[in-house]
């Protein structure tokens, strides 16, 4: 590991100060991912500003009926809270499928959402990577590549977001909050991460400085009934081949609203506007959803190692459907 400085700020605005004259320097919360990069020497951060104690670690309700999330808040409590669990019970089971108790139980909210990609050449600093250094060339696209996305690539990457945290609250309309250089922010989940485009070192749409202080939940009556899918290759402590974030509202047999996001598809949480609009105002049933899924995965790309994520997210989203329509689980 490289030599750094560390440093403790005692408020956000010192925190994002120290950051701003430190072109090269991170924030530190949970550390659960930032501190195995460095490790691997993929990240290289001259200066780490804890920032762990600095923003709220409470699961507060709001005036509005919505719920606000400290950044600080960790998964393992997140996950507990019975607010959470009562409300929006997507999100307690997307942290509960992933990690370990003890990496729960370190890591932060906000940092869940700012983890890199587990694309193993992201990873390997011997092998080229656009997404690590740009300009080298992606060398998924004609390796190892069962893992990683099918929809919105680009040739310089194709790399897959692991949050499945991020996938719920996109799925939940959730919006994060910021404070930075330029001062406070709001900024919808389905925007804060980006496809890769011609720059796929950038993640998100945070500046250099940016904080996430807190996550907000919008008042939504219908996510109590809501789940989170995962598939992988265990059953625990694996990231995701498909993962589907669902919340439906269906009376005398009509879709009256409903959300749906993917997972582990995607350079971003993918939500799946195409498939919702289908499915509002039309009747609720096994057919329908598979319409719904096949039209919101037309524009997948797959490679030649990944093209089962096709129908494995097609069949895991009506699946997750159907299963909301038999009551709450």
């Amino acid at each position: 590991m490289r030599t750094f400085r560390y440093e403790r700020a005692s408020t956000t605005s010192g925190a994002v100060a120290l950051l701003a004259e430190a072109p090269h320097g991170a924030f530190l919360g949970g550390g659960t991912n930032l501190v195995d990069l460095m490790k691997l020497d993929v990240a290289r951060p001259d200066l780490l500003v804890d920032v762990r104690r600095l923003t709220s670690d409470r699961v507060e309700e709001l005036s509005n009926g919505g719920v606000r999330i400290g950044a600080g808040v960790s998964n393992s409590q997140l996950a507990a809270d019975p607010l959470i669990r009562r409300r929006y019970p997507m999100l307690s089971q997307a942290l509960l499928s992933g990690a370990s108790g003890q990496l729960r139980n370190l890591a932060t909210a906000a940092g869940n959402l700012l983890q890199r990609t587990r694309c193993p050449y992201f990873q390997d600093v011997t092998t080229p990577c656009n997404k690590r250094e740009p300009g080298t060339g992606c060398s998924a696209i004609e390796g190892h590549h069962r893992d990683l996305a099918i929809l919105g690539t680009s040739p310089e990457c194709v790399a897959t977001h692991p949050s499945d945290l991020a996938v719920a609250l996109v799925a939940l309309d959730a919006v994060v909050r910021t404070e930075g250089p330029d001062g406070e922010r709001v900024i919808p989940m389905t925007e804060l991460h980006r496809l890769p485009g011609p720059e796929p070192q950038r993640d998100t749409v945070l500046r250099h400085g940016d904080l996430i202080t807190a996550i907000d939940l919008p008042p939504l009556a219908f996510a109590a009934c809501s789940y989170f899918r995962k598939i992988r290759d265990r059953a625990s402590y694996a990231f995701a081949l498909v993962t589907v974030a669902a919340a439906i509202d269906v009376v005398d047999g009509v879709v009256r609203d409903v959300r749906i996001a993917f997972g582990g598809v995607a350079h971003k949480p993918w939500r799946a506007i195409k498939a919702e609009e289908l499915l509002r105002g039309g009747p609720a049933g096994e057919d329908q959803f598979r319409r719904a899924a096949e039209a919101e995965l037309a524009d997948a790309r797959p490679l030649a190692g990944n093209a089962f994520k096709v129908p494995l997210a097609r069949n895991t989203m009506v699946r997750t459907l159907l299963e909301l329509l038999e009551g709450p689980r």
